[in-house]
């Protein structure tokens, strides 16, 4: 049974006060908070094995290995992934976006096009941008419409024997639109192109099954599923992770070193230089484990009456109006007539709501509504219908000393 009073006690930042008010945290779609299991698996690693992996056969640096691999093996069963060396742990959504980019870079040609959303967060933009700048070839965007949805006919349009790569997000991290992805990926294979999924909005409410999607690579961070931050990873299809060269140079990654002549190591280590985040992986797997047990039903569920809830409550405010109103995750988007997003979050943030205020590092959605930026709620499943009250109430004070 699911019990939000039972799961709140799991984390213990919610019951802290910002500015003498009770914390009301809506910014998950930037962070999410961390519960204390996985909290306990970072002190367990500095506390107890603290060692370097893969190159020591004292016991410590053993015991630091098989954490680390167990918690790869963790994300391969979480994604469904064919094999786990197809899972790279990286530091983030944007650092395995760049080692896609990086590797593409010498397998592009000019003239060669590339496809981007309207709805991407900025880290699924600027890599593609500079990658096209180096190799010549031709960045295309699928529209928005004003509900926050793709413009799919275009989508079809854009696709032809010229298009080598598609970049799309599961969810927008600005407006909570849930994209048909696998109608993306589906169509771009038809014209031989690759596909990479930006799911790091994603991940926090959806299971994403990569072999059921067919997708090439799907990249993801562990900070907005309840673990760590500087953690993530990359899953991409291993022929085409073989295809790609590594992304760094340095320790790890090689198989043998002379100076006339380096070989690289088989994946995943290719794309792991480096000492990793080791305790950030194993607190990834953690906090796998702890959503696994939660049950991404019960999350969807949960969030799924939250962001009716919130919808209703906040269209009840006169003046307000909502940026994306299609099929989408737990995300409210608004703003107030003449009241400047920025002001709101900070008058929230007194009144001890945590909100994000801004153009959510997505600008072109920004200029596709012709405003400077928005004010966005963003609901985890430890969240409350109460709390949704609190902001509601807490918005309209603020409406009423700004206006």
């Amino acid at each position: 049974m699911f019990n939000v009073d039972e799961i709140r006690a799991d984390f213990p930042i919610l019951n802290r006060e910002v500015h003498g008010k009770k914390l009301v945290y809506f910014d998950n779609g930037a962070t999410s908070q961390t519960p204390q299991v996985v909290i306990d698996a970072i002190v367990d690693y500095y506390s107890n094995y603290n060692a370097n992996i893969h190159r020591g056969v004292h016991t410590l640096s053993q015991e630091a290995t098989d954490k680390y691999e167990e918690a790869r093996l963790k994300v391969q069963k979480h994604f469904n992934a064919k094999q786990s060396y197809e899972i790279i742990l990286t530091t983030g959504t944007t650092h395995s976006i760049n080692i896609v980019a990086s590797g593409f870079a010498a397998l592009l040609k000019e003239g060669d096009e590339v496809i981007v959303s309207a709805l991407e967060h900025h880290s699924n933009i600027v890599p593609w941008q500079m990658l096209c700048e180096k190799t010549g070839a031709i960045l295309k965007v699928i529209p928005m419409d004003e509900d926050g949805s793709l413009r799919m006919d275009v989508y079809h349009e854009l696709l032809n024997a010229k298009t080598k790569l598609v970049f799309c997000n599961h969810v927008s991290n600005a407006l909570g639109t849930i994209n048909p992805i696998k109608e993306i990926i589906h169509a771009a294979h038809k014209f031989g192109a690759y596909v990479l999924i930006d799911g790091a909005q994603a991940v926090p409410h959806i299971k994403p099954d990569v072999q059921e999607l067919d997708v090439d690579f799907y990249v993801a961070s562990a900070h907005k599923m309840c673990g760590p931050t500087g953690v993530g990873l990359l899953y991409g299809k291993e022929e085409l992770l073989n295809l790609l060269p590594p992304y760094q140079g340095g320790g790890e990654m090689i198989e043998t070193v002379t100076f006339e002549k380096t070989t690289y190591a088989g994946l995943p280590h290719k794309f792991e230089a480096g000492t990793p985040n080791i305790c950030g992986g194993i607190a990834f797997g953690a906090a796998i484990d702890y959503m696994n047990e939660i049950g991404f039903e019960n999350i969807a569920k949960q969030e799924s009456e939250l962001l009716a809830y919130g919808t209703e409550e906040l269209e009840k405010i006169e003046n307000l109006k909502i940026y994306g109103t299609t099929n989408k995750a737990s995300v409210i988007s608004f703003n107030i007539e003449g009241i400047h997003p920025y002001d709101i979050g900070s008058i929230l943030d007194k009144l001890g709501v945590a909100v994000r205020t801004g153009h959510h590092c997505a600008q072109p959605i920004m200029n596709f509504y012709c405003i400077p930026g928005t004010v966005r709620a963003s609901f985890a499943f430890y969240n409350t219908k109460e709390e949704i009250d609190v902001l509601v109430a807490s918005l309209k004070r603020a409406q009423m000393m700004l206006s």
